[in-house]
């Protein structure tokens, strides 16, 4: 499996996020004289994609795939797209609290930490459903989880997901929408990336 061991904040802002949209404390040090190249149209469209690509930690061929998804979907491809992106079970046990960041997230669905409708989960590409009650496994609440999750908790959690975090579940309500993601994301520039 492909791996980016480029610095986090390096990457961050080579594409111009806010680490805290990564679950990063960190601000980026702003260098006073920074000057770069106007971007081709290509250039922009390249670097929206690899941005969402790095935020949601997925490889190309898999957004690709997500990509083939969202056009055969009914709705607007951009926001079908950040959709399914969202609806990734690492991304949930993020937005739910659970973890500090999605690598953190990932790791947990990955070491067999997470059940889906009573049923465990270790695919983090799992994509969760209206209605699908997600929670920590009772043997792994252990005190490093819940460490976690106290100073994850911080975060707010979206209108589309219930959090019960005495009990270390989640309910996901709704579908999400454009509206529901805190990061800024031009997803029509992904399209155009990909309709060339």
């Amino acid at each position: 499996m492909g791996k980016s061991t480029q610095p986090i904040l390096k990457r961050c802002k080579a594409l111009g996020i806010n680490p805290r949209v990564m679950g990063y404390d960190k601000d980026p040090k702003r260098n006073q004289k920074e000057t770069r190249k106007k971007k081709t149209e290509y250039g922009t469209q390249l670097n929206e994609k690899q941005k969402v690509r790095f935020i949601y930690g997925v490889l190309e061929k898999q957004f690709r795939n997500y990509y083939a998804l969202a056009t055969k979907k009914q709705g607007v491809t951009g926001e079908v797209l950040l959709q399914i992106l969202e609806s990734r079970l690492d991304n949930v046990i993020f937005r739910l609290g659970f973890a500090k960041t999605r690598n953190q997230a990932r790791q947990m669905v990955n070491h067999g930490h997470v059940c889906v409708n009573g049923a465990k989960v270790d695919i983090p590409s799992f994509l969760v459903k209206v209605n699908d009650v997600i929670t920590i496994k009772e043997n792994s609440r252990s005190k490093g989880i819940k460490v976690i999750c106290a100073k994850a908790g911080d975060r707010a959690t979206p209108a589309w997901l219930e959090v019960d975090r005495d009990n270390f579940s989640g309910k996901v309500t709704a579908l999400p929408t454009k509206a529901d993601i805190d990061y800024e994301v031009k997803e029509n520039l992904i399209v155009e990336f990909y309709s060339r």
